[in-house]
């Protein structure tokens, strides 16, 4: 069911570094919006500002200038305190590398997002294997990392993305360190989550990948250069 409310809606954004006097516009005059369940997809060659972007959708980073509404509240307003609870329970992350803890198990990783959220340990092995068993690795969970293929540690970052059912799932390069084969099947797994209703914003270079996304925003310059709704490739 799709909300009246964006989930997202940025305003003449802005991001710039430097001084004054030898300024870096990184990015300048973004104006996007995003509705529950859609599936977007941030494209652009290096350079062009799409980390900046993400770190800013994920309260990572604010704006020089513009505003950021999340769910209807100004990200601004928010103490570090606020944006740290954000971070662990309206968003989810999915980063290139993983990002798993290498000494935790596959259960244990999944498990850190709902312990920050101080969930009593019984809903968090619960939550943890409900959603390891959905990402295909109900038979991993006791594994280390650095047991994993790639493809398997993307889908424990997947499932641990998805622990405390955040409002949006932001997802950086998913598939940058992946094979063809295995970027299918994880390209795959996440259309079928927002086929069920799930909002992912996505960030990548690969065209490819872009093409199997339903709304493709394309960035150059720090500039949104275009934002459409596209055919999907088989």
């Amino acid at each position: 069911m799709v909300s009246n409310q964006p989930i997202l809606k940025l305003e003449k954004i802005e991001k710039v570094y430097g001084t004054a006097a030898n300024p870096l516009r990184v990015l300048c005059d973004i104006n996007l919006k995003v509705d529950s369940s859609e599936y977007v997809a941030i494209v652009g060659p290096s350079g062009a500002g799409k980390s900046t972007l993400l770190n800013i959708l994920g309260c990572l980073d604010l704006p020089t200038n513009g505003s950021y509404h999340l769910m209807g509240e100004d990200v601004a307003r928010f103490d570090d305190h606020r944006l740290s609870n954000v971070r662990n329970t309206r968003l989810g992350f999915i980063f290139q590398s993983f990002q798993l803890i290498s000494h935790l198990s596959v259960l244990e990783n999944v498990e850190m997002p709902l312990f920050y959220a101080r969930q009593p340990k019984r809903i968090r092995r619960r939550r943890s294997l409900e959603l390891l068993d959905k990402v295909g690795l109900s038979q991993r969970i006791r594994h280390r990392p650095s047991e994993l293929s790639g493809g398997e540690c993307q889908r424990v970052a997947i499932a641990r993305s998805l622990a405390n059912d955040p409002a949006m799932v932001l997802a950086d390069e998913p598939t940058g360190n992946l094979d063809s084969a295995t970027s299918r099947d994880i390209m795959s797994l996440l259309g079928e989550l927002n086929e069920a209703g799930r909002t992912i914003v996505l960030i990548t270079h690969d065209t490819e990948v872009a093409a199997a996304v339903p709304r493709r925003v394309s960035l150059r310059d720090g500039c949104i250069e275009q934002d459409m709704f596209q055919g999907l490739s088989s």
